[in-house]
C-alpha cells in the first residue's frame, strides 16, 4: 500500500481535530450536570446557574481558555426534535409592501392585480413580483405602472420608464424590504435570550427560517416575529432625578428580599418597645420627596476616599452587600468622584450592571411595591449593545425614558423616517447613520429638539435604546444623525432597521413547529437507545461472520462513527433525530464497503492466491464498486439536501458525512490495520466454519425466473394501485397544508371520543385522531381555520383544541396548563405543527422534483459510466418499481398499522433514501456484469449466463449487507421512537425491496432490451 505514512497521519491528524471539536460538548455536559445537581429539581434555578457561568472560564487547552459560553457555541448542537423548541417559517409580505410603494393606491386595475397575483401564488413557484407584473398586464393591457409608483420612486425611475424598468425597480425594493426584515427579525432574536438561536433567508424566495431552542411560549415567539419593526424617539429623565428612587427601591426591595435583617435593625432602632410589624415591613412604602441636588450624600452608601479622584463604575461590594442592598449590589449607578466626593452623572444613563444579571434587575424593578416608587411616566429601556469593561465583564446600561403623560406614546415614531444610511461623522472618522424624515416628520422632530436642548433624546427600537445623543441645538431639514460606538456593519444594519420604517413588509407564519422538551429528551433516548443497540448486532454480526477480520471492520466501523460526530461538531451542523437515522443508516454503508472488500479477498483466496497479495487485489477489485455504490448513494444525499428542508436536511447533511468518514474509515483504516498485523507475522482470517461455506459454487438461473418475479411486482403494484384509488394516502399537514398537535393525557382515551369531541369544537370540521405511540398520547390533525391569515389565529385553534379535549383531563386542568411546553408538564401539548396551504404546495412541488431529479441523475451517471443505455434503463425502471411498491403499502396500510404512515417531507426523504440504496445494490452486480465482459469475451456473448454468474458472485454480498441494514433499520424501527417509525418502516421496507429488485427487475430489464437489440441487429 503506497503513501501509508500520509494516511497514518491525516488519520491523526483527522483524530485530534475531531478529539478537539467533542471535548467541547464534554465540558458543556459536565457544567450542566452541575447544575442540575445544584438545582435539585427547580428549572428556574439551573437557568440562573448556567447564567452566571457564561463568561466563567471553563476549559484551558493552554493556547487558549474558554469560557462556558464559548464553549457552548463549539458545542455539537442538536435540532429541535431533540431538546425542544420552535420552528418557524415566515413570509414577508410583499403585496403590503408594494402597496406601500404604490402610496396605497386606489387605482382599480392596480388593486386587481395585487388580488390576481395573490390568488396565483398559491400554485407557482415563481415570485411575488414576477406575478404582480403578469396580473397587470392581463388587468391593464396598456396600463402604466409609472403613473403609479413614479411619485414615491421619482429618484429611481423616470417618467418615461416601462412597466418592466418599473418592475425592476420594484423587485429590488422588494428584495431590500426582505433583507431589512431579516435584519429587524435576526435583532429581536438576539435579544430574545435563547442559546444557539438560527435564522437564516431562504435564497430565492420571500421566506424566513428562524429555530428558537428551549422556547416555553410559542404565542411570545409568534407575536416576536410578526409584529412589525416599532422605532421611537423619547424624551430623557436625567439621572439626578432617578438616583433617589433607585436608592429607595434598594431599601424596599431589602424589605422584601431580607426581612430578617429588617427585624434587626428594627429590634436595634426600636422606640419605647415598639417593634416593627410583618404588615408594615411589606406594605407599600410612599414616595418620599427627594433633594434637587445633584450631591445627595452619597457617601452614606459609598463613602468616602479622600485620595481618590479616579472615575468609578462599580461600588465595592462588602460580604453581606447582596442583603443589605439587594438591587445596588448587582447595578451600579451613574456615578464618580470628585475631589473625594461621590457626584451624580449627568443625561439620562441612570447605570450600568452585568449582562447576567439583567433578568433579576428586571424582576426587582418589576415589583409592585418598587414600581410604585416611580413616576407614571418613566420607562426604564437597556441599551441594545453590551461593553466589555476593564475585567472583561459584559456590561450593559439602562436608560431612563420620559413617556407622554396622556397617551403614552413616543412624540415621534419610525414612520417618518424615509431613508437612512451609514455615513461617518465629520471628525474622527467614525461610523455613524444618517436618517432623512419626511415634512410631518421633519417638523416634529425641530420641535423635540428644540424643547430638549441641553438635553438626551433616546431612540429606541423594539425597547431598545441604540443611541441617546444630547441635543445642542434644534435640528431643522429633517436630517439628523445616531452617533454611538459602531462598527461600520453595525451602523449598516442600524440604517437598515431604521428603514424598515419606510416600507412596511410584516412577516407571517407560514410554517411553524413546536416540540416540547419531554417529547424532546424522549426522542434523545430513543435516538440513542436505537444507535447503540445497531451498532452492537452489527459488530456481533461482523465478528460471527468474518472472523478476526470483522474485528478489523468494527474498529473502522467505530472510528466511522467517531468521525461522523467529529466533523458534525467541527461544522457546526445539527444533529436531529432524523440524522441519527442517518448515522444509523451509514453504518450500514460502511459495513457495506468492507463486506465488498472481503468478498473480493475472499474470492481471491479461493483461487490459492496469497494472503498478502489476495488483501491486495481485494481492495484493488472493489474499488469500482464501491466507487459507484457510494457516488450515487451521493448524489440522492446531495439532492436530497437541496430540495428538503429543516430535519430532512439533517438527515441528508449526517448521510453526505457518513459517506465521506465510511470511504476513509473502511477503505483507508482497515487496509493500514492488515498491512499492520501481516508486517508482525498475525493470521488474518476472513470467514468462520460457518461463513467459509456459505453461498459457495451457487448456480441460481436467476434471469430464468424472471417471468414469477415480473407476476409477483405486478400483483403488488396493481394491488397498492387499487388501494391508492380507493382509500388515497394518508397526506400530512406538509403536503395539505394545517396544524397537527400532539397531546398527552393522564389516562389512555377512546380516539372516536376525542374525535367526536374535537368535531364539534371545530365547527363540524372533523380531524384526524391517531393514537401516537402510547394509549396516552394522541395526533390530531385538523385543517380548521388554516386559512386564517391574522396574528390571532393560531390561539383561537388551540382554544378550540382545548375545548374540545377538557373533558378528557381532570378538573384542575387549565388553559394555561394545556398549553404549557415545559419538563415539569408532561400532560397536554406536547408539540405542534403548522404549514400554511403556500407552502404545502411548494413542499409537495419539491418533493415531486427531487424523486424526479435524482432518477434523471441516476440513470445518466450509469449511462456515464457502464456506457450502455440498457443498463441506466434497467436501473430506473428498477427504481420506480421500489417507489410504487413502497407507496402501494402506505396506500394500503394507513389507519391499519398502529403508527403514524403519512405521506410528508420524511416520507420523501425515506424514498430518496431507498433509492440511493437500491442503486447501491444494482450497481454493485452491473459491475461484477462489465468485468465479466470485459475479463472473458467468449463468455460475453451469452448474456444471460453473464448476468446469471454476476448475481451468483455478488449474492454472498448482497445477502450480508441487506442482511445488516435490514438488522439496523429493524431496531431503528422498533426502538428509534413514535416520530420516526413510519419513516424507518419506509426504510425496512426499502431494503428488502431494493434487494429484491436488483436481483428480479433491473437486471432482467437489462437481459430484456439486449436481446431486443440483439434482435434488431439480426434484421439487418
Amino acid at each position: 500500500m503506497q503513501n501509508k505514512g500520509l494516511i497514518g497521519f491525516f488519520a491523526v491528524l483527522l483524530t485530534l481535530i475531531c478529539l478537539f471539536y467533542l471535548s467541547f460538548t464534554v465540558v458543556t455536559r459536565g457544567i450542566e450536570d452541575d447544575a442540575v445537581a445544584y438545582a435539585d429539581g427547580d428549572i428556574k434555578k439551573e437557568a440562573a446557574y448556567l447564567d452566571s457561568m457564561q463568561g466563567e472560564k471553563v476549559y484551558n487547552l493552554l493556547i487558549k481558555e474558554y469560557s462556558y459560553g464559548e464553549c457552548k457555541e463549539r458545542e455539537i448542537a442538536l435540532g429541535l426534535d431533540l431538546r425542544g423548541g420552535m420552528n418557524v417559517t415566515l413570509e414577508v409580505s410583499l403585496i403590503d409592501m408594494i402597496r406601500a410603494l404604490s402610496l396605497d393606491s386606489d387605482d382599480e386595475a392596480f388593486n386587481q392585480a395585487l388580488d390576481l397575483a395573490k390568488e396565483k401564488q398559491a400554485s407557482t413557484q415563481e415570485d411575488f413580483v414576477t406575478l404582480f407584473g403578469k396580473a397587470y398586464a392581463e388587468v391593464a393591457p396598456d396600463g402604466q405602472l409609472v403613473s403609479i409608483f413614479g411619485y414615491n420612486l421619482k429618484d429611481k425611475i423616470t417618467q418615461d420608464a416601462t412597466n418592466a424598468d418599473v418592475l425592476k425597480v420594484v423587485r429590488q425594493e422588494a428584495e431590500d424590504a426582505i433583507d431589512r426584515t431579516f435584519n429587524v427579525l435576526r435583532t429581536r432574536i438576539d435579544k430574545f435570550g435563547v442559546t444557539q438561536p438560527n435564522i437564516q433567508r431562504l435564497e430565492g424566495s420571500d421566506r424566513i427560517l428562524v429555530e428558537l431552542p428551549g422556547v416555553k411560549d410559542p404565542e411570545r415567539v409568534r407575536k416576536l416575529l410578526q409584529g412589525t419593526a416599532k422605532l421611537e424617539f423619547w424624551e430623557t429623565y436625567e439621572n439626578k432625578d432617578i438616583f433617589p428612587i433607585i436608592e429607595q427601591a434598594d431599601q424596599v426591595l431589602k424589605k422584601i428580599i431580607s426581612p430578617e435583617l429588617v427585624e434587626d435593625s428594627a429590634a436595634t432602632a426600636s422606640v419605647d418597645g415598639e417593634e416593627t410589624s410583618e404588615e408594615q415591613v411589606n406594605e407599600e412604602p410612599e414616595i418620599e420627596e427627594q433633594p434637587d441636588s445633584g450631591e445627595v450624600g452619597l457617601e452614606e452608601l459609598f463613602g468616602t476616599d479622600e485620595d481618590d479622584t479616579s472615575s468609578v463604575s462599580t461600588p465595592v461590594a462588602g460580604a453581606n452587600l447582596e442583603k443589605e442592598n439587594p438591587l445596588l449590589a448587582i447595578f451600579s449607578p451613574n456615578i464618580y468622584q470628585q475631589n473625594g466626593q461621590y457626584v451624580l452623572g449627568e443625561g439620562p444613563l441612570v447605570g450600568v450592571c452585568q449582562v447576567k444579571d439583567t433578568a433579576k434587575i428586571n424582576d426587582y424593578l418589576s415589583r409592585k411595591q418598587v414600581k410604585a416608587l416611580f413616576p407614571r411616566d418613566l420607562k426604564l429601556l437597556w441599551h441594545v449593545k453590551p461593553y466589555a469593561d476593564n475585567d472583561g465583564r459584559m456590561m450593559i446600561q439602562l436608560i431612563a425614558i420620559k413617556m407622554s403623560k396622556r397617551d403614552g406614546k413616543a412624540p415621534l415614531e419610525g414612520d417618518v423616517v424615509v431613508d437612512a444610511r451609514q455615513d461617518y461623522s465629520q471628525f474622527g472618522a467614525k461610523p455613524e447613520v444618517e436618517m432623512v424624515m419626511n415634512a410631518e416628520g421633519a417638523n416634529a422632530w425641530a420641535k423635540l429638539t428644540e424643547k430638549n436642548k441641553g438635553k438626551s433624546v433616546a431612540i429606541v427600537l423594539d425597547d431598545y435604546v441604540y443611541s441617546f445623543p444630547t441635543v445642542q441645538d434644534k435640528i431643522t431639514g429633517g436630517r439628523s444623525s445616531i452617533t454611538g460606538n459602531f462598527t461600520i456593519n453595525e451602523a449598516k444594519d442600524l440604517a437598515n432597521i431604521l428603514k424598515a420604517g419606510k416600507l412596511p413588509a410584516p412577516a407571517k407564519i407560514v410554517e411553524e413547529a413546536v416540540v416540547g422538551p419531554s417529547l424532546g429528551k424522549e426522542s434523545i433516548k430513543a435516538g440513542m437507545y436505537s444507535f447503540i443497540a445497531a451498532i452492537i448486532l452489527v459488530l456481533i454480526f461482523m465478528i460471527l461472520y468474518y472472523n478476526n477480520a470483522g474485528i478489523v471492520a468494527n474498529i473502522a466501523l467505530i472510528a466511522n462513527v467517531f468521525f461522523i460526530f467529529g466533523v458534525l461538531a467541527s461544522l457546526g451542523a445539527v444533529l436531529t433525530l432524523p440524522g441519527i437515522a442517518g448515522i444509523v443508516l451509514t453504518i450500514g454503508i460502511s459495513i457495506d464497503t468492507n463486506v465488498l472488500i472481503f468478498e473480493r479477498i475472499r474470492e481471491e483466496l479461493a483461487k490459492g492466491t496469497g494472503k498478502k497479495l489476495a488483501i491486495a487485489e481485494g481492495y484493488k477489485h472493489a474499488y469500482s464498486a464501491i466507487i459507484d455504490a457510494n457516488a450515487t448513494s451521493l448524489l440522492t444525499g446531495i439532492i436530497l439536501y437541496i430540495f428538503g428542508s429543516g430535519p430532512i436536511q439533517g438527515f441528508a447533511t449526517t448521510f453526505i458525512i457518513g459517506i465521506f468518514c465510511s470511504l476513509f474509515a473502511a477503505i483507508l483504516i482497515t487496509r493500514l490495520i492488515f498491512d499492520w498485523q501481516l508486517g508482525r507475522g498475525k493470521d488474518v482470517k476472513y470467514s468462520t466454519n460457518f461463513s467459509e461455506r456459505a453461498f459457495k459454487n451457487t448456480a441460481i438461473d436467476f434471469i430464468g425466473k424472471r417471468r414469477v418475479a415480473y407476476l409477483i411486482s405486478g400483483i403488488a403494484i396493481a394491488a397498492g394501485l387499487t388501494s391508492y384509488f380507493v382509500r388515497d394516502f394518508n397526506y400530512g399537514v406538509d403536503f395539505l397544508g394545517g396544524r397537527s398537535y400532539v397531546v398527552s393525557f393522564e389516562e389512555p382515551v377512546s380516539v372516536s371520543d376525542v374525535n367526536a369531541s374535537l368535531t364539534t369544537a371545530f365547527d363540524n370540521k372533523s380531524p384526524s385522531v391517531v393514537t401516537f405511540g402510547s394509549p396516552k398520547m394522541l395526533k390530531i390533525v385538523t385543517a380548521y381555520r388554516i386559512d386564517d391569515a391574522s396574528e390571532q389565529a393560531d390561539s383561537l385553534v388551540e382554544a378550540k383544541l382545548f375545548e374540545g379535549l377538557q373533558q378528557f383531563y381532570s378538573a384542575d386542568m387549565t388553559f394555561e396548563k394545556f398549553n404549557s411546553i415545559s419538563e415539569d408538564n408532561p400532560i397536554g401539548k406536547q408539540s405542534s405543527q403548522k404549514v400554511g396551504p403556500t407552502i404545502a404546495d411548494d413542499i409537495k412541488d419539491a418533493a415531486l422534483s427531487s424523486v424526479l431529479f435524482s432518477l434523471v441523475v441516476i440513470f445518466l451517471y450509469i449511462l456515464l459510466r457502464f456506457r450502455k443505455w440498457q443498463f441506466s434503463l434497467g436501473a430506473v425502471v428498477a427504481l420506480f418499481h421500489d417507489v410504487l411498491i413502497i407507496l402501494g403499502l402506505f396506500a394500503m396500510f394507513h389507519h391499519i398499522l398502529p403508527f403514524s404512515m403519512e405521506i410528508d417531507q420524511a416520507f420523501i426523504a425515506a424514498i430518496l433514501t431507498v433509492i440511493g440504496y437500491s442503486i447501491n445494490d444494482t450497481v454493485v452486480v452491473f459491475d461484477r456484469i462489465r468485468e465479466y465482459q470485459q475479463d472473458h469475451p467468449l463468455r460475453a456473448k451469452n448474456t444471460i449466463k453473464v448476468i446469471n454468474d454476476a448475481l451468483n458472485s455478488t449474492l454472498s454480498r448482497t445477502v450480508v449487507t441487506g442482511l445488516t441494514t435490514f438488522i439496523v433499520l429493524l431496531v431503528l424501527f422498533l426502538f428509534g421512537g413514535e416520530t420516526i417509525k413510519g419513516f424507518s418502516f419506509a426504510l425496512l421496507v426499502g431494503v428488502v425491496v431494493g434487494t429484491y429488485s436488483s436481483i428480479f427487475i433491473a437486471t432482467p430489464v437489462v437481459v430484456e432490451f439486449y436481446k431486443k437489440e440483439k434482435a434488431d441487429e439480426g434484421k439487418e
